[in-house]
């Protein structure tokens, strides 16, 4: 069973068909028992980084995240859900994150105006380590992007994959039980389906 935080903001219908299509029920909560009691917790998010945060506060789930990330939980965020795990995001604001990973999300600043913003389509994961939530891809695997800013600020050790528009940024993320995603896994096909997978397996191996 996959636990999926559902705190008011965004569609997962196409996130929730992609888990069942891997084989994975899914449970779609605001409560923080569920999050308590999650053996796989996965946090989604679209918009800004400020509006997801505060409607995580509002519905009283920030500390229930944090403690199943700290517990051990198997625990991916997805685009805007990936910035969350950061201290601070600077979207419309400045917004404290749930700080379950050193770093801030920042804008990007191209220099090549032919690029445009948001980042839109897609585009080319460059792993830089082995990580079972990769395994099995190929070495011209793609995801789907939707995003104006990027995580920056962080360790070295965190940054799993990395992809290029206009320069290197984090687009997989990882610390021991926490990875984040900054692509829509469940809009980018075969390549996404095998992450999620991977992400599923978790569970059974740990």
């Amino acid at each position: 069973m996959v636990t999926v935080v559902d705190y008011g903001i965004g569609n997962l219908r196409s996130l929730e068909k992609a888990l069942i299509h891997v084989g994975s029920p899914v449970l779609r909560t605001d409560l923080a028992e569920d999050i308590a009691a999650a053996d796989l917790l996965i946090l989604p998010g679209v918009g800004a980084f400020g509006a997801c945060i505060q409607a995580i506060r509002q519905h009283n789930l920030e500390q229930p995240i944090r403690d199943a990330a700290q517990r051990g939980v198997p625990f991916l965020g997805v685009c805007v859900g990936m910035q969350m795990l950061f201290e601070t995001g600077l979207e419309r604001g400045t917004f404290p994150g749930l700080g379950l990973l050193p770093g801030r999300v920042v804008p990007f600043e191209l220099a090549d105006r032919r690029l445009k913003i948001p980042h839109m389509g897609w585009n080319l994961i460059t792993p830089r380590y082995d990580s079972a939530l990769l395994k099995g891809l190929s070495d011209d695997a793609r995801c789907y992007f939707v995003h104006s800013f990027h995580p920056t600020s962080i360790r070295e050790a965190d940054i799993l994959a990395t992809t290029n528009y206009g320069y290197d940024f984090p687009s997989i993320v990882a610390r021991a039980n926490v990875f984040g995603v900054q692509f829509h896994p469940e809009k980018s096909h075969r390549v996404g389906l095998r992450i999620l997978s991977n992400f599923v397996a978790l569970r059974a191996d740990s």
